[in-house]
């Protein structure tokens, strides 16, 4: 995906960015007056994922906040009201499950429950757009030094936490693991759509990020050259960062595959009444076989209370998103020497990075509105401002007892549907309704030279043909899948379990997948507007 959809689109973004000189509503604009829409889309799923992405930052506030403490609190479960133990959800899931979801998000049992805003979260989120808002208030002009540091430094703690992931104890096991291909897996469409829509939040395609900020490029840039070079240098990246991520998951897995070995020594040492060191939890599974052949019926009693310890079990029960970076690897973070330092380093680094994916969703909003001669009067302070506390304003409902629901469905369903629609339509519209050889002129007398054939080729041929087979399992995998679910929280389990959104939730889950979509449509309806 990276060779067939992410380096070409990614060359194609940065063309038109550089050739116009405008943000994405502007640059289609001046394209074709019918395609303002197309920028319109951009700049709506970029709101969504401005909307709901900075309370990942405040949950990092406040994950770093609570590091400053000389027992991290989800290292143990808290005591009950009566002193006289755990409280006993914390008992029934983990702390570190107990601390995200009932201390940070205070969740409810289900999206149905709104309950009140969470003060904590909410004054973290507002410290989150403050920040932001810092980054961006001069425009491009402050934005460009502090991508500096936040694109640099995640490096330094990465290249830490690597030298310290790999002497974990069972680091290799992780490691190992990640680089064990599933080839059943190639078969499955939802993995391809998964790896494109990887791609395009990764490099930030059809959010219109690219196009504003090659806007700002000189003229004669070798943006070529920087298509290619980011590209690489990016998946190289998650590459390296997936290394040390596995490292510290088979840190994790080891620990909790070997204290259930330990477990069941336990209840081993004291049926049969062995000597304690007669069993050890290198040759476990001997015993088991000795002891089962030995005592049948003795075992066959015994068999309930035995737990099934399973090394690559443990491996592939990987959690993806908020759940890997805020509860996996804060139960990997407290089983470590040092611990609070570890923390600090861990949330000031996805703080950074957060910020960094930030810059880049408010640029992909405020440059195209900048374009339009009605806001081109107003300070770039005061505008910015405006775009920051609207945002904040609309995104103060993910700080309720149910905002992690709706931060799912945004999450789930506000992007990929879109992305893969609005790159599709750029892509066609450039090969075909633009034409490849005006296209080729202009790369032309920004570049001195015209693109070679495998740029052409991707183009106009294999690229839009892959997006439209991704398109279609999208839909597929879609109706076929049945009524949407979510992970919703039960507190008398201590788990989460699949819950069926309601039929508001449904009804949302269209809106929010086909809206960007549909701003295209919108956009057809006013042909005379001003491209400028």
């Amino acid at each position: 995906m990276l060779f067939l959809e992410g380096v070409p689109l990614f060359y194609l973004e940065l063309a038109i960015g550089q050739k116009m000189r405008l943000g994405s509503i502007g640059a289609w604009t001046a394209i074709s007056p019918y395609l303002g829409g197309l920028g319109l889309a951009s700049v709506v799923t970029s709101l969504y994922l401005c909307l709901y992405y900075n309370i990942i930052n405040a949950w990092s506030f406040w994950y770093l906040f609570h590091s400053f403490q000389p027992v991290l609190p989800w290292a143990a479960c808290p005591v009950n009201s009566n002193r006289t133990g755990p409280i006993e959800e914390c008992e029934r899931a983990t702390p570190t499950q107990y601390f995200f979801y009932r201390e940070t998000l205070n969740i409810s049992p289900s999206i149905q429950e709104n309950g009140s805003i969470h003060t904590g979260q909410a004054l973290c989120f507002l410290l989150a757009w403050l920040i932001t808002y810092l980054f961006i208030v001069r425009g491009v002009k402050s934005t460009g030094k502090v991508v500096y540091f936040t694109a640099t430094f995640p490096y330094v703690v990465l290249f830490i936490y690597l030298i310290r992931g790999i002497t974990l104890h069972g680091a290799i096991n992780g490691v190992k693991y990640m680089f064990t291909p599933k080839m059943e897996e190639l078969s499955n469409p939802t993995t391809w759509i998964n790896a494109a829509t990887q791609i395009f939040f990764s490099l930030g395609l059809g959010f219109g990020s690219l196009i504003a900020f090659a806007s700002y490029n000189q003229y004669h840039n070798n943006f070529e050259h920087q298509a290619i070079i980011v590209s690489l240098i990016n998946s190289g990246t998650s590459i390296f960062s997936s290394v040390v991520t596995f490292a510290i998951y088979g840190f994790k897995a080891t620990l909790n595959y070997e204290n259930c070995l330990e477990r069941t020594r336990i209840v081993l040492l004291n049926t049969f009444s062995l000597a304690e060191d007669s069993i050890t939890i290198d040759n476990v599974f001997e015993w088991i076989g000795k002891l089962n052949k030995t005592y049948p019926e003795q075992f066959a009693e015994l068999s309930c209370k035995l737990e099934d310890c399973n090394l690559e079990s443990e491996l592939s029960t990987a959690v993806e998103g908020t759940g890997l970076a805020f509860i996996v690897y804060s139960e990997a973070i407290k089983n470590m020497p040092l611990s609070q330092l570890w923390s600090v380093l861990y949330f000031v680094m996805l703080l950074l990075l957060g910020m960094g994916s930030m810059l880049g969703n408010i640029t992909a909003i405020i440059t195209p509105l900048r374009d339009f001669k009605v806001v081109s009067c107003i300070s770039d302070e005061i505008f910015n401002g405006v775009v920051c506390l609207v945002c904040l304003l609309l995104g103060l409902g993910f700080t309720t007892s149910s905002g992690n629901y709706w931060f799912t469905m945004f999450n789930d369903y506000g992007a990929t549907f879109s992305l893969l629609f609005i790159v599709l339509i750029e892509v066609i519209t450039v090969s075909y309704f633009y034409g490849i050889k005006r296209f080729d002129k202009d790369i032309e007398d920004m570049l001195g030279h015209r693109p070679n054939w495998f740029w052409k080729i991707m183009w106009a041929g294999v690229s839009p043909l892959l997006l439209i087979g991704l398109l279609l399992f999208y839909v597929i995998n879609i109706i076929q899948g049945g009524t949407p679910t979510y992970q919703a929280w039960n507190k008398d389990l201590g788990k989460s379990e699949h819950t069926e959104y309601p039929l508001f939730g449904q009804a949302f889950i269209v809106l929010l997948s086909v809206s960007s979509a549909g701003q295209q449509e919108y956009a057809r309806s006013e042909p005379d507007q001003d491209p400028e």
